[in-house]
């Protein structure tokens, strides 16, 4: 029998020709690929092929161009805002509110200190400002500091997006829905009747007041029938399709709140609100286990760092992140990444003015699990085209940054010092201090 050939191992100079002959290979065949129809046809028909470069689109010549920060400017807007204005050599200014509520110079305060390290840098680092101001402090966040770099945040997302022409959501990823569902605030049957004539389909309330106190640490059955009846009556206004939410504002007592959770159950709320104070997780996470309806809280948290506890130990599945406190934009787009792995919601608060509306609406525009959006205010008297409410949506906006611009001549009288403050309460028979 005759044996088959030995097999000879390629020499290197065979080995090096075959990777050439391949890659060409694999250039050519991309080439072919790359050619149309109409250019194959064409040679084949002898015909000359002139290759042509698409129409380059033109560049923002601001984009190109160098971009520094040159002045942050503060303003008290009436009834208990805080706006900011940060400009740059380009004429861009970006809008933020970085407030915290009654202490509104102090937060103009920490603006102007976190100035110097702003001036003369790039708007367009968005993230790297936010860990640099929020990192280099080595006493980290808190209410005012972290409102101011939330103020900050937002301005600068405005800028970028402004600089490149889009809403700040294109930055973000794109939109993940056409129009945001907004809730509005109502106490009274005559208020809940006015929001619906304005389209709104949501609403939030507080536990009323019985003889003009709130919650002791212990109520009594009048108190809590009262809380109930009063719930009762602007949901059967509000209908079956509507929702109305209560807000316990942090300020019922755990033993109160767990009566009152269990009384109010019959009328099927959108959500409790703040049950007990923030600071209690774990009695939060407690007293979540003994309902079904759905816990929501958050805007006394800050950062992701302050959400991380409260998805952890499972003590809300409706997260309520201020974008004027917990961080701006840039914060509240990660809280809302750590909440979708726990299949929570947001729904942020917003009890301020149409810059934070309108950051706000950004975030809506650009997570998957938004749920509804608090607001106030949508604009009248302060920003040019103000936002409209439709069968309890507005629609996302469309215009560069956050989409909006302020309406100089409308808040002319609107400007300067305000003398709100948070609420001073006291229970009216012993004098005792109370939570607001």
């Amino acid at each position: 029998m005759t044996k088959p050939p030995k097999e000879t191992q390629p020499t290197d100079e065979q080995r090096r020709s075959l990777l050439k002959n391949t890659a060409a290979a694999t250039l050519g065949l991309s080439a072919f690929n790359a050619i149309s129809p109409h250019e194959t046809r064409a040679e084949e028909l002898g015909t000359p092929h002139v290759e042509t470069l698409p129409p380059q689109r033109p560049t923002n010549p601001a984009v190109r161009e160098s971009v520094k920060i040159t002045r942050l400017e503060t303003f008290l807007v009436k009834p208990r805002w805080l706006f900011l204005k940060v400009h740059t050599n380009v004429g861009v200014v970006g809008l933020g509110e970085p407030i915290t509520e009654g202490r509104p110079l102090t937060c103009a305060a920490a603006i102007k200190e976190m100035e110097s390290y702003l001036i003369g840098k790039d708007p367009r680092a968005v993230q790297h400002h936010w860990q640099a101001i929020y990192r280099h402090a080595f006493y980290r966040g808190g209410p005012i500091l972290t409102s101011a770099l939330s103020g900050i945040d937002q301005a600068l997302w405005d800028i970028k997006g402004k600089l490149l022409g889009v809403p700040v959501y294109e930055l973000l990823g794109g939109p993940t829905r056409q129009r945001v569902r907004v809730y509005a605030h109502a106490g009274t049957p005559e208020l809940v009747r006015q929001k619906r004539a304005e389209g709104f389909t949501a609403f939030k309330t507080l536990p009323p007041k019985l003889k003009d106190r709130n919650a002791r640490q212990v109520e009594n059955r009048a108190w809590i029938e009262h809380c109930a009846a009063k719930f009762g009556e602007l949901k059967s206004i509000i209908g079956k399709e509507g929702d109305l939410g209560i807000d316990f504002h942090g300020a019922v007592p755990p033993g109160t709140a767990k009566m009152l959770m269990k009384e109010l159950e019959q009328f099927h709320p959108f959500f409790y609100e703040e049950i007990i104070n923030c600071q209690d997780v774990d009695g939060m996470a407690e007293l979540a286990k003994a309902t079904h309806i759905p816990i929501a809280t958050g805007e006394r948290i800050y950062t992701k760092w302050g959400f991380r506890e409260i998805l952890e130990k499972r003590a809300a599945v409706i997260l309520q992140p201020d974008l004027c406190h917990a961080g701006g934009i840039s914060e509240v787009r990660a809280v809302a990444s750590m909440a979708e792995a726990y299949y929570a919601s947001i729904a942020p608060h917003n009890p301020l003015g149409p810059i934070s509306l309108a950051a706000g609406l950004q975030i809506a525009a650009a997570i998957p699990n938004f749920l509804c959006q608090e607001q106030v205010s949508l604009g009248d008297g302060y920003i040019k085209n103000p936002f409209k409410v439709r069968d309890g949506y507005v629609d996302i906006p469309t215009g560069p940054g956050l989409g909006i611009e302020l309406d100089e001549a409308a808040m002319k009288d609107k400007l300067g010092e305000h003398e709100w403050k948070n609420l001073e309460s006291f229970d009216p028979e012993d004098g005792s201090v109370t939570d607001w």
